[in-house]
């Protein structure tokens, strides 16, 4: 047990280094020491646009940190507990959990590092779409949305859902979350994609397996430094009274909004705000950021065109299989990581399958680069 402990100590010690030199520390620290004092300057926020980003970058300096220091305290404190330990099992069992905790967040964090992508850092708004067959899909989009918000909420994330259109029967059509939070779009870009489901249908009455499906699209939350050009006479607008929560008020206006960009037949919509105004100025939000989505994915495409991991957003690609019914399994279908805790990851626990698409999506680039 102990030849286990110190082994796990030595990894925890590895990423700690390895984290530093990313970071390149004695830099880090000086940045962080500027952030704070210009923070603390009476006009720092006289331009808000810039102090919201210099806040991003403080927020960012002062995790990762602080994320280091931290690891190298637990594994400083594991090795002095092992020597006190002294054949006491009930600490020593103590300490190899400590330090299995603490090996996983160092594992984490050495993924995060890799989160420098461009718009890694940002924002991002996730769409849910049901697939065809009504009911069944509808459900499921419904649960793909639950699973997603709860994964976002529990990873200290800031969920507002801005868009959604119910099913005739039950579960959604469609949903538009804004997830908020640094590097939301750096974890949940994978995601984009089909998702799976093959259960026994619970509005079935003959109980058969059905199989459903759902999209996913996740796209970046851009800000004025991003250009994107959109030429007005490309895009539709339709208003349309709000099907959402929000009292007689939601109900009695054309408050709702749908924007069209007819040259890529991409389609926002938002009916969150409470005036026709605040709704048209987040749709044409999510409408540049879309249409950046859209320019990334072509890099991508481009840059990947020779590998086997090539991504493609649409219909006809699966990227993970969710099996209910006969057997209990989820797996992502590029990773190859896969679970038999089906209810843990609807109930929000992505973090093995996002942690695996973000080593192979590096891995991609790595052996490409070669």
């Amino acid at each position: 047990m102990s030849t286990e402990i110190l082994s796990l100590i030595d990894e925890i010690e590895q990423s700690s280094a390895l984290l530093r030199r990313r970071l390149d520390w004695d830099v880090a620290q000086k940045r962080l020491d500027e952030l704070n004092a210009l923070s603390e300057q009476p006009d720092f926020w006289n331009d808000p646009e810039k102090a919201r980003k210099l806040m991003a970058e403080r927020q960012q300096l002062e995790t990762g940190i602080n994320t280091v220091q931290e690891l190298e305290q637990e594994a400083a404190d594991g090795r002095e507990l092992l020597e006190l330990a002294d054949g006491d099992d009930d600490l020593i069992n103590d300490i190899s959990a400590n330090m299995k905790r603490a090996r996983e967040r160092a594992a984490k964090a050495e993924l995060q590092a890799l989160l420098s992508g461009e718009a890694d850092s940002n924002d991002c708004y996730l769409q849910i779409n049901a697939g065809a067959g009504g009911t069944e899909s509808q459900d499921w989009a419904s649960m793909l949305r639950r699973m997603y918000v709860r994964w976002s909420e529990g990873s200290g994330y800031r969920v507002e859902e801005v868009d959604a259109h119910d099913g005739e029967e039950a579960g959604i059509k469609s949903a538009t979350l804004l997830i908020s939070g640094l590097n939301a779009y750096g974890w949940l870009k994978s995601e984009s994609g089909v998702h799976r489901l093959v259960r026994i249908s619970p509005y079935d009455s003959s109980a058969r397996r059905h199989t459903s499906f759902a999209s996913v699209t996740v796209s970046p939350v851009i800000d004025e430094t991003i250009e994107v050009d959109i030429d007005p006479s490309d895009v539709r607008t339709d208003t349309y009274r709000s099907s959402g929560a929000g009292g007689q008020h939601v109900n009695k206006t054309d408050s709702a909004v749908r924007l069209t960009h007819e040259p890529t037949g991409i389609v926002v919509a938002c009916q969150a705000g409470r005036s026709q105004h605040q709704n048209r100025a987040k749709a044409w939000e999510m409408l540049r950021s879309k249409l950046y989505e859209l320019e990334l994915q072509k890099r991508r495409e481009a840059a990947q065109d020779s590998h086997d991991s090539k991504s493609e957003i649409g219909w006809g690609h699966q990227i993970r299989s969710y099996v209910l019914q006969p057997y209990q399994l989820i797996k992502d279908l590029r990773t190859g990581h896969e679970t038999s805790d089906t209810g843990g990851v609807l109930d929000g626990d992505l973090d093995g399958f996002l942690s695996a698409s973000l080593a192979h999506n590096v891995s991609a680039g790595s052996s490409e680069d070669a």
